[in-house]
């Protein structure tokens, strides 16, 4: 076994040895390095999310905690609108998380998440009519879509081509066009969610990312984990 040695030279040449840092210092020095390795995780690669509400359902129950790819269409320049590097843009299907565009000029502190699935992308016409989806004219249905309320809610004159429209603008929606940079979203919980029916369309810029893996799930009416859910993939 080889043992450390001092070089008798360098004593007495008067150079003294390295001390050894205090415990606290490097404790302190690890804990900053994980904190700025968290924050640029956080911030360009992956976030977790936790589901507030159930306009998702039941794609995604109130409880589920998930990660979002925030690389997947490009990392966002901190500060600005701009994105470097994207894979792709969103496409119709996409679950994404995106900053309210009703929030925007709050603080930072007052702005909310939304989580809703791509219906119509930049040039597509989407319509609603007794709680169908019409892209391009074609009847745009998915099978994670549900609907929990049979009843039709008859449009007013709340429901023309301006927003904010009331909640009678839920079943049927006159033709719109989505515009250039942004995305018309909906919640797979058709009659229970607030979204692009009512206050518009989400810009491009303010899209945080993709969901894609539920990794905790917490069921708070029987106030256990819903283990059959942890670790699934996001359709």
């Amino acid at each position: 076994m080889s043992k450390l040695t001092v070089n008798s030279e360098e004593i007495s040449a008067g150079k003294p040895l390295a001390a050894k840092k205090p415990w606290y210092r490097e404790y302190s020095e690890a804990l900053i390095v994980a904190a700025i390795l968290a924050l640029i995780i956080r911030t360009f690669v992956v976030q977790a999310f936790k589901i507030p509400s159930g306009s998702m359902e039941d794609t995604l129950l109130v409880g589920d905690h998930l990660l979002v790819n925030k690389f997947l269409f490009g990392t966002q320049i901190p500060f600005t609108d701009s994105r470097i590097l994207p894979i792709r843009h969103p496409e119709r299907g996409d679950i994404i998380v995106f900053e309210f565009p009703e929030d925007k000029g709050k603080s930072f502190f007052d702005r909310r998440d939304f989580i809703k699935r791509v219906v119509g992308a930049p040039g597509d016409v989407v319509e609603v009519r007794e709680k169908r989806v019409y892209v391009n004219g074609e009847h745009y249905q998915l099978a994670q879509e549900i609907h929990k309320d049979q009843d039709l809610l008859v449009p007013n004159q709340g429901c023309g081509p301006q927003f904010p429209r009331d909640q009678y603008c839920r079943d049927f929606m006159p033709a719109i066009t989505v515009p250039d940079g942004n995305y018309f979203v909906m919640g797979d919980n058709r009659d229970r969610s607030f979204d692009s029916r009512f206050w518009g369309f989400v810009p491009e810029a303010q899209i945080k990312g993709v969901a894609f893996i539920k990794y905790w799930s917490w069921d708070s009416e029987r106030t256990r984990p819903r283990f059959n859910r942890i670790g699934r993939w996001i359709d």
